[in-house]
């Protein structure tokens, strides 16, 4: 039996242990935050491929059963008067999940089946000897362990450890967003609303306020709330509609989560032993796709592992290559520009598309297709009986 450490319990991370698991590898996933993390926006699932792999894992029906439902969302002037409005079958695919629900959806399928969790604690060092990689922990006693997975976001702390620093790997956007767990009742309409560089969102069913912003590189502590916070309040100062009002509701937000809109550019997705999965690999351009990107990679790695009987030399090179592939979406993308134009026209002109059904469905059709790009290979006669 082989065993392996994944440092990462948000999605990705929980995915790829599930499918470990049914392949009778030990597995062991370590994550930095005390607990499990709920908050988050909702994520999203399209086409047949993300579905298969859903109804693969046996989930199906639970992420069904769970959500949301894609939500209109009426775009609006200062005044708060509609302009058009972006359907929900564009913001929330086939089937819309919040990433919280879908977390511990994973996370108690993959506790159950004996996997072994490990919070509050982070990998400090990545040593590779002849028979498997040592690991030392911030907390916990050193192991060794046959493979190691980062799936542990862009900021990936296996990355760095591996592979090198972050600057290396990762090419910031122009853009930052930010998800602010707010109270305050702002109508059960989603509503967005822009000025040049600048878009703010809220209400609708989840109460989560969300920005996007154009700036230049900030240099901040990505684990002070505060502070992340401060930077928002700053960015949003002077904003019309009623900024003012979800401002103030984000100094009280209990749960609030700031980054930036980068994106990832590696030439392998593995070195020795360690292996890359999810944003650490791709990066996150919030296009729409990392969620599943995710998933999908999960069950190709662990199937090429469990085709491969463990060798991770002929897992990890099969993997890049039905993957690379189809992970190009998160290459040439950017939400940033999208959603937050950075001049007038390029507002209307986004707002437009909205307007025109025919550039709408175009885009739809597009979105499919980059969904469903890869042919998904049958691992079922590998699940261990």
């Amino acid at each position: 039996m082989k065993n392996v450490l994944i440092s990462g319990a948000s999605i990705g991370g929980p995915a790829l242990a599930y499918w470990l698991n049914r392949y009778g590898f030990d597995v062991t996933v370590v994550e930095k935050a005390p607990a499990l993390r709920l908050g988050g926006q909702a994520v999203d699932f399209k086409g047949e491929t993300h579905l298969t792999v859903l109804e693969r894992m046996g989930i199906l029906e639970d992420v069904r059963r769970l959500q949301t439902g894609g939500t209109d969302q009426e775009i609006v002037d200062a005044d708060g008067r509609r302009l058009t409005v972006m359907p929900g079958e564009f913001t929330g695919g086939e089937l819309e999940i919040q990433r919280g629900a879908l977390s511990r959806l994973l996370y108690e399928r993959t506790l159950a089946a004996g996997c072994a969790y490990v919070f509050g604690d982070s990998i400090t060092s990545l040593t590779e000897t002849e028979g498997g990689v040592h690991v030392t922990f911030e907390r916990g006693a050193p192991r060794t362990f046959d493979l190691v997975v980062g799936a542990d976001g862009i900021h990936s702390n296996v990355r760095r450890l591996a592979f090198g620093p972050e600057s290396d790997y990762v090419r910031y956007l122009g853009y930052y967003y930010a998800l602010a767990d707010i109270s305050q009742d702002f109508g059960k309409v989603a509503t967005m609303y822009n000025e040049p560089g600048r878009l703010v969102s809220t209400g609708g069913p989840a109460a989560a306020a969300f920005f996007a912003f154009a700036s230049p590189r900030l240099d901040y502590d990505r684990y002070d709330t505060e502070e992340m916070k401060r930077i928002v309040i700053d960015a949003y100062a002077g904003m019309g509609w009623r900024t003012p009002d979800v401002i103030e509701a984000v100094r009280h937000a209990g749960d609030f989560y700031l980054d930036s809109i980068s994106q990832v550019r590696i030439d392998h997705y593995a070195k020795g032993r360690v292996v890359l999965l999810g944003d650490s690999a791709y990066g996150n351009t919030l296009g729409g796709f990392g969620t599943g990107l995710a998933m999908v990679a999960a069950y190709v790695l662990a199937g090429e592992l469990a085709a491969a009987d463990g060798d991770h030399r002929v897992a990890f090179r099969r993997y890049e290559e039905e993957f690379r592939g189809y992970a190009k979406i998160a290459k040439n993308g950017n939400a940033g520009p999208f959603l937050a134009p950075r001049t007038r026209r390029g507002i209307w002109m986004r707002n437009w598309i909205f307007k025109a059904g025919f550039l709408f469905k175009i885009m739809m059709r597009m979105t499919d297709k980059f969904a469903t790009d890869i042919t998904l290979k049958d691992y079922p006669s590998l699940v261990r009986r």
